[in-house]
């Protein structure tokens, strides 16, 4: 039984590293920093977020930044369930698991000082990923407000607020309610200063047209 347990935490372990490390490759960081030699974190909000390199580069690569940050997410949380799910059953826990520590990656990157992004796109994957109800709040939500109001940050606030709330009524367990405030409350914190200007009325609404530089 002993050994059992312990190696069900080294699993959860090595999912927790792998889905950091994966979420580390920030697609904006990356293709900013070494294919355009212009770092997207010295322009515009000084975000490394996909709303803040598309306004500040625009053009097709930001496809590339889109299929970068969806790609890692869905590998990260492929990773969770095959390592928490064989041979324990704990699908659901590894992917929130997973979710977890690839957001913190794509937000706090080691290899970029970890200044990273917000992790709207990553964590939306993520919501897909582990539940098709989830993902129906999160990106309803999200969807709705930002074709009403304009403004991508009050629909990644909702995403990040309605995630615990929607996970307690789908997985009511104690510990992958945890992991979904824990989500939820990192996407509302990296948003706390969109948050002041939406109070403040100075936020920028999002425009399909890039800013010039």
């Amino acid at each position: 039984m002993e050994g059992m347990v312990g190696h069900m935490i080294i699993r959860l372990l090595a999912a927790a590293a792998a889905a950091y490390f994966l979420g580390c490759f920030n697609g904006a960081v990356i293709i900013s920093k070494y294919i355009l030699k212009d770092d997207v974190r010295t322009h515009g909000s000084g975000n490394a977020g996909l709303t803040n390199f598309y306004r500040v580069f625009g053009g097709p690569l930001t496809l590339v930044v889109i299929l970068c940050d969806v790609l890692k997410a869905v590998l990260a949380v492929l990773l969770g369930v095959w390592l928490a799910g064989t041979p324990f059953g704990w699908e659901t826990l590894g992917k929130y698991l997973a979710g977890l520590f690839c957001l913190l990656g794509h937000m706090f990157p080691c290899m970029f000082h970890f200044k990273g992004g917000k992790g709207i796109l990553s964590g939306g994957t993520i919501a897909i990923m582990i539940d098709w109800r989830v993902a129906l709040v999160v990106w309803g939500g999200f969807i709705l407000l930002v074709v009403l109001t304009k403004y991508v940050s009050l629909g990644s606030v909702w995403a990040g607020g309605s995630f615990p709330f929607i996970t307690w009524i789908c997985y009511p367990e104690w510990i992958i309610v945890i992991l979904a405030f824990l989500i939820g409350g990192l996407v509302v914190w990296q948003h706390r200063a969109n948050i002041k200007r939406l109070l403040s009325g100075t936020e920028n609404k999002f425009s399909l047209r890039k800013k010039q530089k």
